[in-house]
């Protein structure tokens, strides 16, 4: 298996993002990475989400970790790195690391763990060639 691309996102921290002891509530992290990839599917993968939906497949988190490194506060930028690390079946591991853009220094870093889904039945559905190539950019 050849190696998939990784793309960066940039995302200001909003005031609604900072909990009480003024830095990124963890939480918001995982939206962080969720905003990244919609934006990328769109942009980088040329295979919007609201296309993805259409064609009768969608993705499910079924498992994610994360790594919590520094802290992000009001006035920062995340870049958001994120690649496809694998896949097998139904299922596709995508990895990601969070930068401060100001620093450059990593913030946070994990993986998603996806199981592709039919939107009729609900049920897992194998990756076919076609997806699997649509992301091999």
């Amino acid at each position: 298996m050849k190696p998939f691309s990784r793309f960066q996102t940039e995302i200001r921290v909003r005031p609604d993002d900072v909990d009480m002891n003024n830095h990124v509530h963890f939480t918001k992290y995982l939206d962080y990475v969720l905003a990244a990839r919609y934006d990328q599917m769109e942009n980088n993968y040329k295979f919007p989400m609201d296309e993805f939906v259409k064609s009768g497949l969608t993705w499910v988190v079924s498992k994610t970790t994360i790594e919590y490194k520094r802290s992000l506060v009001m006035g920062d930028v995340a870049l958001v790195e994120t690649g496809i690390h694998s896949y097998s079946g139904s299922n596709c591991i995508v990895d990601f690391v969070i930068y401060n853009k100001k620093t450059n220094k990593i913030v946070a870093k994990g993986d998603f763990f996806y199981t592709l889904i039919s939107t009729t039945t609900g049920r897992p559905v194998k990756l076919t060639d076609d997806i699997i190539s649509r992301y091999s950019v």
